[in-house]
């Protein structure tokens, strides 16, 4: 107890030092000193390992009318005879230039004569974030597949910590999700697709709480994407007395059924809207707080000068770090409520029923 106290402590030394060094090197009342939060929320196209390596910027690929270019970075791309330039200066800002290379501003590439980019394939941080994740997921895996081969965890008991947790959560997505939801019949069928689910969800979460990182999760695209493959799963997968349900709804009055159906066919896609909804706006909420919590500190440095800031700094950083400790929470809940939603959904689109409600008689 007294060592994990310490470790906390120490974190939040380490975290107050960092921010008054920040604030020493800026100086009160320089325009630089603050913490764009929105800039914060962009799916960028570099990592951000700011100050200390700077920006390492992201391959981009674009594909316009004259065919599909591939450029090592932001950089690379406004400076070749390409044809594109940052969005920054489109707008008609002047260019900034260093050693003779053009800079970008916002990262977003726009074609510099008026046309369209057909699509951007480049690599942002949230698909890096989202690879990188899913890498660590399989990492982990391979890693337990090979000692439940050699016997552990099948013949004997599980080894180590990292074994044992993951066996737990598996056997609690395995029975409390899967099997209540989508019954004894079918859940195993589903069951690894919920698991790569909720580990991977939980990984993006979690990448948030380490330096420099980022939580694909706070991204729409991202979590819009995952909700799309729940809706996939369930529709494809739905019973015949799931698209009975939904067409031809039964035992209500034939006139209500073309009503009911449009209501449950509408209904087919707020489910998953609500799933991508609910995550993105949990994660990126979370994101904002902490944001917000530690630009008081720039706000008071402009405000009211460095000295208040010294002063008040390790309020904010200790409100952070309590953030910090509830965001650690919110990880593991919003991977378990997408995962049981999923199985939820699943589980009443694969349903059979052997007895309908009988047609109600007409006169």
């Amino acid at each position: 107890m007294i060592q994990n106290f310490r470790r906390v402590f120490l974190t939040g030394l380490l975290l107050i030092l960092g921010v008054q060094l920040a604030i020493a090197a800026e100086g009160p009342g320089n325009d630089s000193n603050q913490i764009d939060i929105q800039g914060k929320l962009r799916n960028e196209y570099f990592l951000d390992f700011s100050p200390v390596f700077g920006k390492i910027q992201l391959p981009r690929i674009i594909y316009d009318n004259n065919g599909l270019h591939f450029f090592s970075s932001t950089t690379a791309a406004i400076n070749s005879n390409s044809g594109l330039t940052d969005e920054y200066y489109e707008e008609g800002h002047s260019k900034i230039i260093k050693n003779g290379v053009i800079q970008p501003v916002t990262y977003e590439l726009v074609k510099d004569d008026g046309g369209h980019i057909i699509a951007d394939f480049s690599l942002s941080v949230a698909i890096v974030y989202f690879m990188l994740s899913g890498f660590l997921v399989l990492l982990v895996f391979i890693y337990l597949n090979k000692k439940y081969s050699e016997g552990v965890g099948r013949e004997t008991e599980p080894k180590g910590v990292l074994q044992n947790m993951f066996e737990t959560i598996v056997i609690f997505v395995r029975d409390e999700i899967a099997l209540i939801n989508i019954g004894p019949e079918k859940y195993l069928k589903f069951t690894p697709y919920l698991l790569s689910a909720f580990f991977m969800i939980l990984f993006m979460n979690l990448f948030e709480l380490i330096p420099w990182g980022e939580s694909p999760t706070a991204n729409l695209t991202v979590t819009a994407a995952l909700a799309t493959v729940t809706f996939l799963v369930t529709q494809f997968n739905g019973s015949k007395d799931h698209w009975k349900e939904v067409f031809w709804f039964p035992g209500v009055p034939v006139f209500v059924k073309p009503i009911m159906a449009v209501v449950e066919f509408l209904g087919l896609f707020t489910k998953p809207f609500a799933l991508c909804i609910r995550l993105f706006a949990n994660m990126a909420s979370g994101k904002v707080l902490i944001l917000s919590m530690i630009g008081l500190i720039f706000v008071f440095a402009n405000k009211f000068g460095a000295g208040m800031a010294y002063g008040t700094s390790p309020i904010w950083i200790v409100m952070t770090l309590f953030i910090y400790m509830i965001k650690l929470l919110v990880a593991f809940i919003q991977a378990y409520i997408f995962t049981i939603l999923s199985a939820l959904f699943i589980g009443l689109a694969t349903a059979e029923h052997e007895h309908h409600d009988a047609e109600p008689a007409h006169q």
